[in-house]
């Protein structure tokens, strides 16, 4: 139940209210003014949060901390990496515990088949509401936004090298994917729990899908020319073929190649339209409210985020 007589959530606790996609949540939730926001933070932690946060030290080690820490909460929203697989599933436990009704477990990114998921990140997130469900306590509000947009694109990991200014289509790269920036995901989850409880019935236990662009490599490339003055003659343009590209991405991971992680997570989704779940999804932009955004403002602040350093 809500914590108050109203059908309104109030009380959100946020795991990796610090963090990439976290910081955005929180500041989306606080400019709502309605919510009372709680950071979840490790005991050991130095992280830093907005004004108007509430932080609460947790042992993960001591599971009492974190169901105590999470008792009067009517959300619990979590995010981190996604190697951090032993955690999710000790937080869920304990909101069980402390008798949180909703939880938005750590999804906040690319899903469209459970085929494609697991091929990638593994069963991981699958595991996650399947506890949630057989623990009966908390129902779960799963949200797809595609990668993040000038995080992805800055990085490199949609085979746009923006400071050396290369290039790899995956084939044509006239492929489109679903791709969302940071600040529409923050958006969308504050808007997500700012819905009457009884509207959120029809959000139980499923996923929901928003999409700040859809675009193909191609568009991106021209999107980043357009924000730093260049042309196809300023670029090395090259191609891989994509199945093969993913292919040889896990086969460097199953000889321990860590870091051929995000080249098979990202690939994948450029086969078979797997990231554009658009297609097969209905959006929930709309009816959540989200703005329509400007790739141009977007795409700068990629570039902006590379030459900031963030990924040195």
């Amino acid at each position: 139940m809500a914590s108050s007589s109203s059908n309104h959530l109030k009380n959100i606790a946020v795991v990796g209210a610090s963090g990439n996609i976290g910081s955005y949540i929180v500041s989306a939730l606080l400019a709502k003014r309605c919510f009372n926001v709680n950071a979840i933070s490790r005991i050991e932690s130095k992280a830093t949060f907005a004004n108007g946060v509430t932080v609460t030290k947790v042992d993960y080690n001591k599971p009492d901390t974190v169901v105590e820490a999470l008792k009067g909460q009517d959300v619990l929203i979590i995010t981190m990496s996604a190697f951090a697989h032993d955690a999710q599933p000790k937080l869920i436990r304990a909101a069980a515990d402390a008798g949180v009704p909703w939880v938005l477990p750590n999804e906040f990114g690319m899903y469209n088949t459970e085929e494609a998921q697991n091929d990638t990140i593994g069963s991981s997130k699958t595991k996650a509401k399947e506890l949630i469900e057989s623990l009966g306590v908390s129902s779960w509000l799963g949200v797809t936004c595609g990668f993040w947009y000038e995080y992805s694109l800055s990085g490199g990991s949609y085979g746009i090298d923006v400071a050396k200014r290369e290039a790899v289509f995956f084939d044509k790269g006239t492929q489109r994917l679903n791709t969302s920036t940071w600040p529409q995901v923050g958006r969308a989850v504050a808007s997500l729990i700012s819905l009457p409880v009884s509207s959120l019935d029809a959000y139980r236990n499923r996923m929901l899908y928003i999409s700040s662009f859809a675009l193909s490599q191609r568009d991106m490339l021209k999107a980043v020319q357009r924000a730093t003055g260049t042309t196809d003659s300023d670029w090395k343009i090259t191609s891989e073929p994509t199945k093969q590209r993913y292919a040889d991405a896990k086969e460097k991971m199953k000889s321990g190649d860590h870091s051929a992680f995000v080249k098979a997570l990202y690939t994948r989704y450029f086969i078979d339209e797997e990231g554009l779940y658009e297609k097969t999804h209905e959006l929930a932009n709309e009816k959540l409210g989200l703005p329509e955004e400007d790739l141009e403002e977007a795409t700068k602040a990629a570039v902006e985020l590379q030459k900031s350093g963030y990924w040195n």
